[in-house]
């Protein structure tokens, strides 16, 4: 097994120091966790469980904080600096607005035969 040596702050050594041999469990874990927040899949599948109108499908976008993330990520993308789990946050990301566009793309047809179009 290899050995890490960090430096961290007084207070959190403490916290790991109260964790004994689970530190590397707790690390693995801390690992694992999916690319985006739970809260980010959650405000999609609410959207879509409103039933919404082809108008309000249309008009769906990210959430300010999604899209400054979104921009965020971007931009260390063309800098050449996203590390491995920011390059499957942005995939993750990219899969989202394809399915999102397909969906756009599906309301369209209601759009051009509503009366008000």
């Amino acid at each position: 097994m290899a050995q890490i040596i960090i430096q961290v702050p007084d207070e959190l050594s403490e916290q790991l120091a109260q964790l004994g041999d689970r530190l590397p469990e707790l690390l693995t874990l801390s690992l694992q966790q999916p690319p985006l927040s739970a809260n980010i899949y959650r405000y999609i599948l609410n959207f879509l469980a409103s039933n919404p109108t082809p108008e309000q499908i249309t008009a769906f976008s990210p959430t300010p904080e999604m899209q400054s993330r979104l921009c965020v990520l971007l931009e260390r993308s063309k800098a050449g600096e996203l590390t491995t789990q920011e390059r499957l946050e942005l995939d993750e990301y990219e899969q989202i607005e394809h399915l999102v566009i397909m969906l756009k793309a599906g309301s369209l047809k209601y759009l051009k035969n509503s009366p008000s179009a």
